[in-house]
């Protein structure tokens, strides 16, 4: 009988697909042309980079057949356990994990759609510790365009009582500032990042942000949502909220 292909972990899989897309946007190759190259089919290319689906060894060897790197990080020497109780550098705010554990947890995020004035963009974030870097961390996935997942470090300074998700990507930045709710768990604030355009066209763009528990909503909707979907308007109600109440303010030049 053939040997079961071996699927690899999750965290393996998000590694690996972050630098496939990396590599992607890099040499400005289609995901058609690397999916040819790897003698992958499309569909199975958009489901691993996607998250929909692990990432298997022969599937791995094969991408980086075509592109010529190496995609699977070595093993890592464990990591001791942390003599201070496991807290965070001092550059995210010197948080404890115990201190911070309530924010852990995966969201829905909706902001608005930046291609389409009338539609909002929603995708999955997780929030989660990481022993290694003795931090939390998030994970963007369910993007629409799956190409800008995000990833990065969570501050949580005890001076301003906000919580900040950072993106530091070779220098360039991207910066989200939110207020939690204590009881109810959502979260709102601003986003500040990128507008990419036509060709290598990047454009600085800010806008409302929210961080709904997943549990909140009961079937959640990815991608660009329209006025006709189920959850149009619980999304642009919790936009709204950012606004109304106000968590974040946008002046006029």
């Amino acid at each position: 009988m053939p040997t079961p292909d071996k699927q690899l972990s999750a965290e393996q899989s998000r590694q690996i697909a972050d630098t496939i897309r990396e590599e992607i946007a890099r040499r400005r190759i289609s995901r058609q042309s690397l999916a040819e190259l790897a003698k992958l089919s499309l569909s199975t290319l958009e489901k691993v980079l996607g998250g929909r689906r692990p990432f298997t060894l022969a599937t791995t060897v094969r991408l980086e057949h075509a592109l010529g790197v190496s995609l699977r990080k070595p093993p890592e020497a464990p990591v001791a356990a942390a003599v201070n109780g496991e807290v965070a550098p001092d550059g995210l705010g010197a948080y404890s994990r115990r201190a911070v554990a309530w924010i852990e947890g995966t969201y829905v995020t909706v902001r608005p759609s930046f291609g389409d004035k009338d539609a909002i963009f929603a995708y999955r974030t997780e929030i989660s510790w990481d022993a290694a870097a003795s931090s939390l961390v998030f994970h963007e996935s369910e993007r629409q365009d799956a190409a800008f997942t995000q990833f990065g470090e969570v501050a949580v300074p005890n001076q301003s009582g906000h919580i900040y998700l950072v993106t530091n990507r070779h220098g360039q930045h991207r910066l989200i500032t939110v207020a939690r709710l204590a009881i109810s768990g959502e979260m709102y604030g601003i986003i500040t990042t990128l507008l990419a355009g036509r060709g290598s066209l990047l454009t600085p763009i800010a806008a409302p942000i929210a961080y709904l528990p997943i549990k909140m909503v009961a079937d959640p909707t990815f991608g660009r949502v329209s006025v006709d979907d189920p959850n149009y308007a619980q999304y642009r109600q919790h936009l709204r909220r950012t606004t109304d109440e106000p968590f974040a303010l946008f002046l006029p030049g």
